[in-house]
């Protein structure tokens, strides 16, 4: 899999279910530490509410995810985020959802409900974009085998991170990982040295 869905930047929601408010953030983030800060920059800002629930996917991949309850009952607030994040296939993205408690008890079924669409509403205000996973390549080759070079560079639709022209040339490449293999092929029958430079990265 070298595609995937997030949010460009952050977005926000609001539900109420019997006088409670659910108020809603989605916030696109990189890293489990990211996470840690924005939630307890949340909590500070509403250290008045009830409760500050979250959820997070992390990586291309989607395997890096954590969600926490925050005193809900087990299961249902932070599920019920993650599983709206799922339903939009959803990556590198954060939802706090900040409940001010109106004093009615919603029950198990109505905190997961409750939940899941304020969630839901805060992705539905956001900005969806799909990036790619590339790989960069580094490459040496002798001045005559520049037009071969940017030839095949710019056939394959490949991006030039850098360039060093001379008697000795060097470039990097960026380009999308399920095409990198084949764009290696190709220019092994130009150069003379070739290597990863970066095994991931990532892009717009």
């Amino acid at each position: 899999m070298d595609a995937y869905k997030t949010i460009s930047t952050p977005s926000e929601g609001y539900v109420t279910e019997q006088r409670s408010k659910f108020l809603s953030f989605a916030i696109p983030v990189h890293t489990p530490e990211q996470v840690k800060e924005i939630v307890d920059a949340y909590r500070k800002k509403y250290y008045d509410a009830r409760h500050v629930c979250w959820a997070y996917m992390l990586g291309a991949a989607r395997a890096q995810f954590r969600v926490n309850d925050d005193g809900e009952p087990s299961s249902t607030a932070g599920k019920p985020i993650l599983g709206a994040i799922n339903s939009h296939v959803l990556t590198d993205i954060l939802i706090i959802v900040v409940r001010y408690f109106g004093g009615v008890k919603l029950g198990t079924s109505g905190l997961i409900v409750a939940y899941r669409a304020a969630a839901q509403d805060a992705i539905q205000n956001a900005q969806i974009i799909e990036k790619t996973v590339d790989e960069d390549i580094a490459i040496a080759f002798e001045y005559p085998c520049l037009n071969g070079v940017m030839k095949t560079v710019k056939e394959m639709q490949a991006q030039i991170l850098s360039q060093h022209l001379d008697n000795n040339c060097r470039m990097v490449l960026r380009i999308r990982r399920s095409e990198a293999e084949r764009l290696k092929q190709q220019l092994s029958l130009l150069v003379k040295d070739i290597g990863t430079a970066n095994p991931l990265s990532f892009r717009t």
